[in-house]
């Protein structure tokens, strides 16, 4: 049997030759171009997708790294209401910034954007790693996240741009499973240095991965230069689009998180958070139809059913897997009393599986040109696995728990890359970077609306529960602390509540609060599992011509640029 992932070295090299010889027919199809006509060697590629991964896989640790190790950051800053912005700040960041990094490495070329934003997530992790507070600690997190956006999206958007559709299929099923690995080991080493060096080194640990990768992207990566002037380039930017979108990724975000668990729904300022977040939506609608020369996310992508229902399937996607990732540490935390190190290797069925279907779906895809079945097939095995996570509750055997993560995190696992191939099959190649940029703004915005969200029903499900821990016999002070808005930051103090009665009450108010939780992801998974039938499928070219960035107007067909 051949290798399935073998392909020849003039794939690799781009190396044309001169006329469709039987010697060289196969270097007709090629799959790299340099700008310069000049065929990269393998030792030029290995290094450029080392920095590619490694900068991905950077960004992805620091969503999950801190979710095991966030009880001992509250309890040593003394800050139990930074439990959720720690992680909550770094993704709210992240969704809004991403499109706009995409947009300005349009204008200015992807390796200068690329430098810049290693260099920016270097800064922003001493800022984390010295954190005298919790308020420094949660402004260096969304500084973190802002250059967290670009590593994630421009990162794929490159690979688009060196590859054809049918190669690149590898190598982002090569960054996914970076993108798993990460969310696997993040909550095992936050563990780790919580438990046994100091949370901070959950920061400190950017630093020479980020060193490496800047230097690798700074002698290696030449990929086109528009050598775009900075006053030409700053006039193609969207401000009004780039404002808009950032209106409405913070304040629905915060409207959403600040509801009943900070100020009451009723509270005027969550109802005026909301309701200007969803008005900025309109504006930012309009703007990118009408007045946008350079529109930071064109429309045209919307055109197309096919699109609509990619980007329905990744917001499901990543509405649930982010959930499961983050709250399944706090089941094991709280309800098992798993220390830091136990709940984050208690998660690595998920994250394995997550890891291990990323990168067959690459191989996968690029054997086969299929990837509607792996949609199809990824989104039943998320509904199934999310709605047998409904069953856990404080006596479920771990075991029982291990094997349902093995479900779900197939599932999940298949469906990282299937969406952003089948929305790039149906773009032209230099539409590629806005429709990879525009599912990468609904992932991140569904990982955000995630976090707050499950949130918010699990602090609200605790406050439900207030009259049976108040029968169970709890002093008015637990109870305070296990129904108030800061339950989840509270989970180390059960192992100090005597009566064996009441604490089992506490750990059956946890279960019930993230039963609910896997309620809201499994109607979210089954929605998608709707969308994903409407998905097309296109052929996968193994043709390609390499991208040439710079500014470029909106065309006139319907806002794809």
């Amino acid at each position: 049997m051949s290798d399935p992932i073998a392909f020849s070295r003039d794939e690799l090299v781009g190396e044309t030759p001169s006329s469709p010889t039987p010697e060289n027919i196969k270097t007709q199809e090629m799959d790299i171009v340099s700008p310069a006509d000049v065929p990269r060697s393998k030792l030029q590629i290995a290094a450029i997708l080392l920095a590619l991964n490694l900068a991905l896989f950077v960004a992805a640790l620091d969503q999950t790294i801190v979710s095991t190790a966030l009880p001992t950051i509250t309890s040593d800053l003394h800050s139990a209401s930074g439990y959720t912005w720690v992680g909550s700040a770094y993704l709210l960041a992240n969704a809004a910034a991403a499109p706009i990094w995409a947009k300005l490495s349009d204008i200015w070329g992807r390796k200068p954007i690329l430098l810049v934003s290693v260099a920016w997530f270097f800064v922003s992790s001493i800022i984390c790693a010295t954190a005298p507070g919790m308020g420094v600690l949660i402004a260096g997190r969304a500084l973190q996240g802002i250059a967290g956006g670009a590593l994630i999206q421009v990162t794929i958007i490159t690979i688009s741009d060196l590859f054809s559709m049918r190669l690149r299929t590898l190598f982002i099923g090569l960054m996914e499973f970076m993108w798993a690995l990460a969310g696997g080991i993040g909550p095992i080493l936050g563990g780790v240095f919580a438990e046994s060096v100091s949370w901070r080194w959950c920061f400190w640990i950017n630093l020479p991965i980020s060193g490496t990768t800047f230097f690798l992207l700074l002698f290696f990566l030449d990929v086109h230069n528009p050598r775009t002037k900075v006053v030409e380039g700053l006039k193609a930017i969207d401000f009004l689009g780039s404002l808009c979108v950032l209106g409405l990724t913070l304040m629905l975000l915060l409207g959403l998180d600040f509801g009943g668990v900070i100020f009451p729904w009723s509270s005027p300022k969550v109802i005026c958070l909301i309701v200007f977040g969803v008005v900025m939506g309109g504006l930012f609608i309009m703007t990118e139809k009408k007045y946008a020369r350079y529109p930071l996310m064109p429309l045209g992508v919307f055109s197309n059913p096919s699109n609509v229902a990619c980007l329905v399937v990744t917001f499901a996607h990543g509405f649930i897997f982010i959930a499961a990732e983050y709250y399944l540490p706090l089941y094991f935390q709280s309800v098992k009393q798993a220390s830091p190190i136990h709940s984050g290797i208690y998660i690595l069925p998920l994250t394995l599986c997550e890891a291990f279907m990323g990168i067959m779906s690459g191989v996968i895809i690029h054997r086969t040109g299929r990837y509607q079945e792996l949609i199809w097939v990824g989104m039943a095995l998320c509904t199934l696995g999310m709605g047998l996570y409904i069953y856990i509750d404080a006596s479920t055997p771990l075991s029982t728990i291990l094997g349902l993560e093995v479900v779900e995190g197939l599932g999940a696992g298949m469906l990282f890359e299937p969406p952003l191939i089948a929305m790039q099959a149906l773009a032209a190649q230099d539409d590629v970077a806005t429709a990879t940029a525009t599912l990468g703004f609904i992932r991140n915005l569904a990982t955000s609306m995630s976090i707050v969200i499950a949130g918010v029903v699990i602090q609200n499900s605790m406050a439900s529960r207030s009259a049976s821990l108040r029968a169970a016999g709890l002093s008015p002070e637990l109870l305070s602390e296990f129904t108030g808005g800061d339950a989840a930051a509270n989970v180390e103090m059960i192992k100090d509540i005597v009566d064996v009665g009441q604490r089992n009450a506490v750990k059956q108010a946890f279960a019930f609060s993230l039963q609910r939780t896997w309620i809201l992801m499994t109607a979210m998974s089954a929605f998608g599992l709707v969308a994903s039938f409407f998905i097309v499928r296109s052929h996968l070219s193994k043709e390609h011509t390499e991208t040439k960035t710079g500014i470029k107007e909106k065309k006139e067909d319907g806002g794809s640029s």
